[in-house]
């Protein structure tokens, strides 16, 4: 028994510290397809050539069909009060990540976990799970980053059962803004996964 518990402990602990190397060649990973950075794997600009995932400028990103709530159309608005309640999880739908990173940071479990029960008790609702970057780096960069950082929420929802069917992935790389200004506080309002819930 304390063998056992010897060895979760250790795993438990190699866990937290893969989860904390260093960054320094995600760029490269990024562009040449590499899971080494977190295990998710074709990490490529496949919103560019053909993937199952988009480019943001593909399907014409302009913004102007979004609701009132960040969703398209109509579907944002028939979400029920939850999602306008600033105390529940359900209002955020928003992630925010590191710099040059794909990363889902621990604050924002909570938040992907209650979207994947709401979508668990709501199986006809969908998502887009939209990525972005800032504007450093090149297009071709951010976009393969923004998809990255789209399918890391995407993964976290799947494996609380939530069905491939229901989440859709764009990557909108640079091009789609939260913050305008070439400073960190812009930057770190760009670094993110917008949750878009779609009509029922």
């Amino acid at each position: 028994m304390k063998l056992t518990h010897t060895v979760l402990v250790l795993a438990i602990s190699t866990l937290l510290l893969t989860a904390c190397a260093d960054t320094d060649d995600k760029t490269t990973d990024l562009l040449n397809g590499s899971d080494a950075t977190n295990g998710i794997g074709d990490a490529s600009t496949s919103g560019l050539n053909g993937d199952s995932s988009l480019n943001g400028s593909e399907m014409g990103g302009s913004g102007s069909g979004y609701g009132a709530n960040g969703g398209y159309g109509d579907g944002a608005a028939s979400l029920g009060p939850e999602f306008s309640d600033p105390s529940n999880p359900l209002s955020k739908r928003t992630i925010y990540f590191m710099l040059d990173s794909f990363q889902i940071q621990q604050d924002f479990v909570p938040v992907i976990a209650a979207h994947a029960q709401y979508l668990l008790a709501n199986p006809s609702q969908h998502i887009t799970l939209e990525g972005h970057g800032d504007e450093r780096g090149s297009r071709e960069y951010n976009v393969a980053l923004g998809e990255q950082r789209a399918k890391s929420v995407a993964s976290i929802l799947k494996i609380q059962g939530v069905s491939e069917s229901q989440i859709g992935v764009v990557s909108y790389g640079e091009e789609k803004p939260a913050a305008m200004g070439s400073d960190e506080a812009a930057w770190e309002l760009n670094r993110r996964v917008e949750i878009n819930y779609q009509g029922k």
